[in-house]
């Protein structure tokens, strides 16, 4: 299936992803993963959440981590242009049957909440109480010294769809992946900020996250966590990297809390900001597709996520199989 026109007049105007909310059965351990281990900063905590931001984010958060009896993600959040753009989206996504309520949340005030077609929970708003900048207070750089939210990764039952559902909002492909045989989009990256992706749809049983990233400064810095959390009790935790992908040309590890919540640690990639940046296509069985290296990613990889609160999950009737490692 051909990848779509990029549509350069969305409905409204989405800035950027912003923050994503991880439901996590022991907040202790957490705490002691994304703080502690990662350098993830908090911003408020107590016995029940912990909101925290990265190093270059002005925002509030980026990152929600709540107490629950089961690890799952509670919602993905982007920022729009303005509070005009927030009404334009309800009307939107009313206009296509799909749910719409406005909530305030804390440190964010009015929110708009909706679910794409397949259930994922979104949340949209305008305005984050704004921090003062700690980019330059170095005693705080622990951990991978993460610098900001660079992206979500989901499973999707069918990629053409999520392709076409998204960039009708103004996201914009910047890689694929096609399954030769059916002429299938397998994976594509989309984006509004200018760099390879906001968000990235991978095909499988879904929808589910696959992972979030954080973009870090050098491809040493992840060597530094690697060393980190295998003398700290985490080596369990590191699934696979490090390495560099081909798409995307960004460098990158791959590790997994406590409840299987997935995370990319990336830097490097490459700036998409041209309105009439093309696509780069990749063949399913390109070796140099995963890892421009050539190494293979594990089963685990391709099979294990997070599902979202409240959407059920379908599989995917495209059974292409990319290169697995043994």
């Amino acid at each position: 299936m051909p990848i779509p026109e990029h549509n350069l007049n969305p409905p409204f105007n989405i800035v950027r992803l912003s923050h994503t909310e991880l439901r996590v059965t022991d907040l202790a351990w957490s705490r002691g993963y994304y703080v502690d281990t990662l350098g993830l900063q908090v911003t408020y905590e107590d016995k029940e959440v912990i909101y925290l931001r990265a190093m270059e984010e002005r925002g509030h958060h980026c990152l929600i981590l709540r107490h629950a009896p089961v690890g799952e993600v509670g919602v993905l959040g982007f920022k729009v242009w303005s509070e005009e753009d927030l009404d334009k989206a309800e009307h939107w996504f009313k206009a296509r049957d799909l749910p719409t309520e406005w909530v305030e949340r804390p440190y964010m005030g009015r929110v708009l909440k909706t679910r794409d077609p397949w259930g994922v929970p979104l949340e949209f708003y305008a305005k984050m109480d704004r921090l003062e900048p700690i980019h330059q207070k170095y005693k705080l750089y622990n951990g991978v010294k993460p610098l900001r939210i660079d992206h979500f990764n989901l499973f999707s039952p069918n990629v053409d769809n999520s392709i076409k559902f998204y960039g009708e909002l103004g996201f914009r492909v910047t890689e694929y992946t096609e399954d030769a045989e059916t002429g299938r989009a397998w994976a594509a990256w989309m984006h509004r900020k200018g760099g390879v992706h906001d968000m990235a749809f991978t095909n499988g049983t879904g929808p589910r996250l696959h992972h979030v990233a954080f973009w870090v400064p050098t491809p040493l810095n992840i060597i530094d966590l690697l060393d980190l959390m295998s003398t700290t009790g985490y080596v369990d935790n590191i699934e696979r990297g490090p390495g560099r992908h081909g798409i995307s040309n960004a460098f990158f590890l791959y590790i997994r809390d406590k409840d299987g919540h997935r995370t990319e640690i990336y830097c490097s990639d490459y700036q998409t900001i041209d309105p009439d940046h093309e696509a780069i296509k990749w063949d399913l069985k390109d070796p140099q597709r995963q890892t421009l290296w050539g190494a293979a990613a594990p089963r685990s990889w391709f099979e294990l996520g997070s599902t979202f609160e409240g959407a059920p999950v379908t599989e995917s009737d495209l059974k292409s199989q990319p290169i697995i490692a043994p």
